[in-house]
């Protein structure tokens, strides 16, 4: 695993290529844990050694935690008061970490135009919905990748229920006011795509179809991909209104409108963002993505691409001063974009 890179020295830090990325709403997502209580077979774990990987290797293990919640807090304060606006929080599992509950509970008031959302694969909403509820998260985004028992052992390897999941979506509908759902498309699931379509309908739940993006994690099973022609071709059969958006930074997406809910979905025919550093990157033609998010993870790394492991920044040390550490990451990203990292 690689060692983090280590922050330039320098007196004159420029903002822009952080102060652009906000404004093209690039997502700040934070890792709570590396650890799941399901191992979907494609997981990339936000760039750690993902479940699966682990469970049939020992000797493959994620990284270790260094930021407690106070880390936590001041990352996302510091990021948010420099321009970033959305902040999802990831894992593995969040709800499976101790940090989860004393970060959610205590996330600084956002203003009008920025969200908290909290994605998860739903089976634990039910059990957490005391403090949940208290929590200034906007949205829930649950990953409903299957739909039968048979689908989700085949896919996640696990011997829990689908109707865990399914609980769990409800508890959150109960909850929160925003609740999206969004399904990986895969030999696995093709045949209940549309079964998932109409659950998230009838719900009136937006949702998000997704072809996988190649990671050294699942290339073995890079077979079980498949195209979003099918569910596309589905989606015209049920709406007329139909629009492409490529505006911001990540990957196009083509939307629908169906009832007034919208379904989108995203495939590597739309569009990405790249930046300065892309072009020369040697992973660049396995890349659907661009730059679309920054990921912070639960060991002090915040990484600007999801593939380059060599360009996660150690910022541990500069957690109790903000100033200098909105300096650093907006050094790191400005070195990103233009290449010189």
């Amino acid at each position: 695993m690689q060692e983090l890179t280590r922050p330039a020295e320098t007196d004159i830090v420029d903002f822009t290529a952080l102060r652009n990325f906000a404004a093209l709403r690039g997502q700040l997502r934070v890792s709570f844990t590396p650890r799941c209580n399901i191992a979907c077979w494609f997981c990339h774990n936000e760039g750690d050694v993902p479940p699966p990987l682990t469970k049939v290797d020992r000797s493959r293990q994620p990284r270790a935690r260094a930021l407690d919640p106070d880390g936590y807090l001041a990352i996302v304060k510091t990021l948010m008061d420099a321009g970033l606006r959305r902040v999802y929080f990831t894992g593995g599992e969040p709800l499976t970490s101790p940090m989860a509950r004393p970060v959610l509970e205590n996330l600084p008031e956002q203003g009008p135009d920025a969200s908290y959302t909290l994605i998860t694969n739903g089976t634990r909403i039910r059990t957490h919905r005391a403090w949940l509820a208290r929590t200034r998260l906007d949205k829930v985004k649950v990953s409903l990748h299957y739909f039968s028992d048979e689908s989700l052992r085949a896919i996640a390897g696990t011997r829990i229920s689908i109707d865990t999941i399914l609980d769990g979506i409800e508890a959150a509908r109960e909850m929160f006011p925003q609740v999206e759902l969004n399904t990986l498309l895969q030999r696995e699931n093709a045949h209940e795509v549309e079964r998932i379509l109409d659950f998230a309908l009838e719900r009136r739940l937006p949702m998000q179809f997704i072809e996988l993006v190649s990671t050294d994690f699942n290339e073995g099973r890079a077979s079980s991909a498949v195209s979003a022609e099918a569910i596309l071709n589905h989606l015209r059969t049920l709406t007329t209104n139909e629009h492409v958006e490529v505006a911001g930074v990540g990957q196009g997406r083509r939307v629908f409108r169906i009832d007034g809910i919208e379904i989108d979905v995203i495939h590597r025919n739309l569009g990405r963002h790249h930046v300065g550093q892309c072009g020369a990157c040697p992973r660049r033609t396995e890349c659907v993505e661009g730059f679309w998010a920054l990921r912070v993870d639960h060991n002090g790394g915040v990484q600007p691409c999801l593939l380059r492991d060599d360009l996660r920044l150690n910022v541990n040390e500069f957690l109790a001063d903000p100033k200098r550490l909105v300096e650093v990451v907006a050094g790191h990203i400005t070195s990103f974009t233009e290449g010189t990292l």
